[in-house]
């Protein structure tokens, strides 16, 4: 299945070669997290402050467990501070 991995801010370094303007689309098994996809690319879970699956807020406790389908966006951003 194929699902676009979308990391912002500082969490763009974790992104692989080839990816352009903080995504990349990846080829992943049928039946793969969340999760298993931050591991694979060795996203520290605890700068992941906001996960969102297609759009809609994905709970921290939650992440291990979505199961993401063809066709999915996982976009993710750091904790954020400003004045």
């Amino acid at each position: 299945m194929k699902v676009t991995l979308k990391l912002y801010a500082s969490l763009g370094t974790f992104l692989p070669p080839g990816a352009q303007r903080n995504m990349i689309q990846l080829e992943m098994p049928e039946g793969t997290t969340a999760g298993q996809i931050l591991a694979a690319h060795r996203v520290p879970r605890e700068i992941c402050h906001l996960v969102l699956v297609n759009g809609s807020f994905a709970a921290p406790a939650t992440v291990d467990a979505k199961v993401l389908a063809d066709g999915d966006t996982l976009a993710v951003w750091p904790p954020v501070a400003g004045g």
